[in-house]
């Protein structure tokens, strides 16, 4: 759950060109009927589209886009999950940088949270071979629930390069050890990508995550394979 208000500032503060967003309610009770992203789009005054992942609470609960530029199209890929574990989602939207670029994917998403892993593994492989259908500029972001050293991010990072990493400064875990956030930017081609900076918010008040951001170079001359748009 997201506290919108907190959120909206942060998106603000930041100016971002896209956000990814996940555990977001549309008109559900627990919200008193709020549709959370139409109000965030209405604070930032950015674009914004909904990929519903389930219905929940008399309204619909799942995942988010938020855009500087306006948004071309949309698609909703649901991820397979086991039946007895909640319904997760793939939302992508397309938008344009500018007149001459090509479109640029980009997918937010949230993986199965259980502690079990083989159901984040279904989805990760998944993801992957959305994104090897595409042959686009693609970004994907969102909360994988799992850290940088498991499967789940082997699996990705077979088709995606790591745009963040473990964040050092997140304090230690009761026993003792490092505690690594599950949430992740990830971008692909390689080639078409320069990571200039990577980082993580330190709020603890808009979610029970921190924001990470990443700051993108797109290269234009990258593989001309992800220009079939």
């Amino acid at each position: 759950m997201i506290d919108l208000p907190r959120q909206a500032e942060i998106v603000k503060s930041v100016q971002p060109d896209l956000v990814a967003l996940q555990e977001v309610d549309q008109s559900t009770e627990r919200t008193g009927g709020v549709n959370q992203l139409e109000e965030i789009a209405r604070l930032t005054g950015m674009h914004a589209e909904f990929g519903k992942a389930m219905d929940y609470s008399g309204g619909s609960y799942g995942v988010a886009v938020l855009s500087r530029w306006p948004i071309v199209s949309t698609r909703n890929d649901p991820l397979p999950t086991h039946p007895d574990r909640e319904p997760r989602t793939a939302f992508t939207a397309l938008v344009r940088l500018d007149a001459a670029g090509p479109l640029l994917q980009f997918t937010s998403t949230h993986l199965d949270q259980g502690r079990e892993e083989g159901n984040r593994l279904t989805q990760a492989a998944h993801l992957n071979a959305l994104a090897a259908r595409e042959g686009a500029q693609e970004i994907l972001a969102g909360d994988m629930n799992s850290r940088p050293d498991a499967d789940v991010m082997k699996i990705l990072e077979r088709q995606w390069t790591n745009a963040t990493t473990a964040d050092p400064s997140l304090p230690l875990a009761a026993d003792g050890r490092p505690r690594f956030r599950g949430d992740y930017i990830l971008v692909r081609p390689t080639d078409c990508w320069r990571v200039i900076e990577a980082t993580v918010l330190d709020d603890r008040v808009a979610s029970d995550h921190r924001p990470v951001i990443a700051v993108l170079e797109w290269i234009a001359t990258c593989s001309t394979v992800a220009q079939r748009h």
